[in-house]
C-alpha cells in the first residue's frame, strides 16, 4: 500500500526519530544510497516559484539514481487546464511519485486520493514538512541531539511554524512560538502538537511576548508575508518590527544560534549581521533540505 507524506502529524515519535537517523546516515554515506531510486522517475509539480525546493529535490533525486521531471503549473499553462484528480491519475500512469509545491493543502489531498503513487508535500498553505525535517537535522548536527533543546519561532504563525511544531514535538524539542497578536499559528495544529509533545516530554508555548524566548537554544525567523500574500509590507511593518530577530533579541534570550528557512528579507525579519555571522545556521539548513528529502524519498520508495 502506497504511503504519502502530506504532513508528519500522523507519525509516531519512533518513526520520526528513525527518519531523522536515516537522513543523518544518507548524508554521511551517500554512496550507499546512490541506487535507491534507480529506474524511477519523480514528477515535481510546482504552482509556486522555488529555489531551494526545486534544486534540492532535482539534485537529490539524481544522487539517489533517479530522474526528476519538473512541471511548472503556471508557466506550462497547466493551471486550470484540467482537474487536479485527473492530473494526478495521469501522472500515476508513468511516474513513481509526485512531489508537489502548491497553494492549497486541499490540492495535495486530491492528489493523494487520485494517485496510486506516493505524494510528497513540498510546501502548501498549512505545512512544510520537508523544511521541518531539514531544520531538525541541522539542530541535531549542531547540538548532537534534539530532545530537551528549545527552539523559539519568532514572526508570523504559518506553514513552517506548523511543521516545526509537529516535528519538534515528535522529536522531544521544546517549542516556543512568538507572534504579534492576530498572527498566531492554527489553534488546532497547536493542540495536536501539544498532544504529540506529551508523548516525548516536550513543552509548547505560544505567546505574543519576546520575553517568552528567554533561555532558548535557537531562534527561528521566517518572512512576515508568505508567498502569495499580497498584503502591502507597509501595513504590517510597524506591527512586526518589534519581533525582528537581531543581536538585541539574541542577547535577551541567550540563544546561541539563529535559523531561517529562506528566502530571507535582510534587515526586516532578520538582520544581515545575523544572517552572515557565526551564529547563523541558514546555509546548513539549506544544504540539509536535500538530505532530509532524500531520506523521505528513500523511506517511501526505497526497498524495504
Amino acid at each position: 500500500m502506497k504511503q504519502d507524506l502530506l504532513t508528519f502529524a500522523n507519525w509516531t515519535p519512533e518513526a520520526m526519530a528513525d527518519l531523522l537517523e536515516l537522513a543523518v546516515t544518507i548524508k554521511q554515506s551517500p554512496a550507499s544510497y546512490s541506487q535507491v531510486l534507480a529506474g524511477k522517475s519523480i514528477v515535481a509539480l510546482f504552482e509556486k516559484p522555488s529555489l531551494r525546493t526545486r534544486v534540492s529535490f532535482d539534485i537529490g533525486i539524481n544522487k539517489l539514481g533517479g530522474h526528476m521531471v519538473y512541471l511548472d503549473s503556471q508557466a506550462g499553462k497547466l493551471a486550470g487546464r484540467e482537474d487536479s484528480v485527473d492530473m494526478a491519475a495521469n501522472l500515476s500512469c508513468w511516474a513513481d511519485a509526485i512531489v508537489a509545491r502548491v497553494f492549497s493543502h486541499s490540492t495535495l489531498e486530491q492528489f493523494s486520493k487520485a494517485a496510486n503513487i506516493p505524494v510528497i508535500n513540498a510546501l502548501c498553505d498549512k505545512y512544510h514538512p520537508c523544511q521541518g525535517l531539514a531544520d531538525y537535522l541541522t539542530m541535531y548536527e549542531q547540538f548532537g541531539q534534539t530532545k530537551g533543546l528549545t527552539m523559539a519561532y519568532v514572526g508570523d504563525g504559518n506553514n513552517v511554524t506548523h511543521s516545526l511544531l509537529i516535528v519538534g514535538a515528535l522529536l522531544g524539542c521544546n517549542q516556543v512560538v512568538i507572534t504579534p497578536e492576530g498572527h498566531e499559528p492554527d489553534a488546532e495544529i497547536v493542540a495536536h502538537a501539544t498532544t504529540l509533545a506529551a508523548k516525548t516530554g516536550a513543552s509548547i508555548t505560544v505567546s505574543n511576548s519576546v520575553d517568552a524566548a528567554k533561555g532558548v537554544n535557537v531562534i527561528y525567523a521566517d518572512t512576515w508575508l508568505s508567498m502569495g500574500d499580497d498584503t502591502p509590507l507597509a501595513t504590517i511593518k510597524d506591527k512586526f518590527m518589534p519581533y525582528q530577530v537581531n543581536d538585541a533579541l539574541m542577547t535577551l534570550t541567550g540563544a546561541t544560534h539563529v535559523m531561517h528557512c529562506q528566502p530571507a528579507h535582510r534587515d526586516l525579519e532578520i538582520t544581515s549581521a545575523l544572517i552572515d555571522g557565526d551564529k547563523s545556521l541558514l546555509m546548513p539548513q539549506a544544504e540539509n533540505r536535500m538530505h532530509g528529502q532524500n531520506a523521505i524519498l528513500t523511506h517511501l520508495l526505497g526497498a524495504k
